[in-house]
């Protein structure tokens, strides 16, 4: 039995920022394995991954930090070009290839605790993965590829047609502050999880860049800091450091104020360079030892 398995594609990214272009692999699951690789307590985690053959090296690099990957073959890699400006909480996406969707056959013998789905195109996982994966463990979803939709190469916010068959089979559920907005109608980030969490979902994270993160579970809020970054280098994958941090942390036994902290931390270090974090478990904890900053109970 794995702790955490990652389920999600690999893909081709053309970064576009005001200081360079950069090309490298990216998506949930290539974020989120890098990253756990860098804690302490990494080993019984499980990659899900699906792309195309001729990408099969980002899958080796990282088999190669001791990772289990189990490979869907696909037709085709999800490549995406993600232009940012000055501001790197707002960007631009085109897709410019897809991969095949994950089927529940796919899946039946992967067994973990946690499962965390890192959708990047609304079709990624169909609703009936979501309830078969709700059976075998802990399910968490990060939300935003379900609101992705592909016109042409262009991607467009559109709401989940399927939210409110899939909200009571989610467990975690993380958004950011416009993907709340799409979903519940709310800019509020409260009134947001508080309306996510009357429609089924057990634990809502909202992810609030620059302005810190809220954790709303068992009628009881929680407000994270943000601790600010020497230098932004880079945001691509930042949401799902955090999710690696969070899941990686509430799996070891911590409390929503220590895993939300550490999550945060882990994604300010991973503004400071372009690609995945590359960090230690040491240097999150350091930074929030050095912080004056403190978690609060809203």
């Amino acid at each position: 039995m794995n702790d955490i398995c990652c389920i999600g594609h690999i893909t081709l990214d053309k970064i576009v920022t005001p200081l360079h272009i950069t090309y490298l692999p990216g998506g949930t699951s290539y974020y989120f394995s890098h990253g756990i690789s860098r804690l302490d307590e990494y080993k019984n985690y499980k990659l899900v991954t699906s792309l195309a053959l001729s990408e099969m090296q980002a899958v080796e690099d990282i088999r190669a930090k001791g990772i289990k990957v189990k490979v869907i073959p696909s037709k085709e890699t999800v490549y995406f070009e993600n232009t940012y400006g000055i501001d790197q909480n707002n960007r631009t996406q085109r897709v410019l290839a897809k991969a095949d969707p994950f089927k529940v056959e796919d899946l039946q013998d992967v067994e973990a605790r946690i499962f965390h789905l890192g959708s990047l195109l609304s079709d990624d996982f169909p609703l009936d993965v979501i309830k078969y994966l709700s059976g075998k463990g802990i399910l968490c979803v990060d939300v935003q590829g379900y609101l992705r939709q592909v016109q042409g190469d262009r991607v467009y916010a559109v709401d989940w047609p399927e939210k409110m068959k899939a909200f009571p089979y989610i467990d975690i559920l993380k958004v950011n502050e416009f993907e709340m907005d799409v979903l519940t109608g709310h800019s509020d980030p409260i009134d947001a999880a508080k309306q996510l969490s009357g429609w089924g979902v057990k634990e809502v994270l909202v992810t609030l860049g620059s302005l810190g993160s809220i954790i709303y579970v068992n009628g009881q809020i929680y407000k994270i800091p943000a601790y600010p970054p020497e230098k932004i280098v880079d945001a691509t994958g930042c949401g799902d450091t955090y999710a690696t941090g969070y899941l990686y942390m509430r799996n070891k036994g911590a409390s929503y104020e220590e895993a939300g902290c550490f999550a945060a931390a882990m994604s300010t270090l991973n503004q400071e360079v372009s690609g995945p974090f590359c960090g230690t478990e040491q240097d999150v904890l350091n930074i929030i030892r050095n912080s004056n900053l403190k978690p609060e109970r809203l």
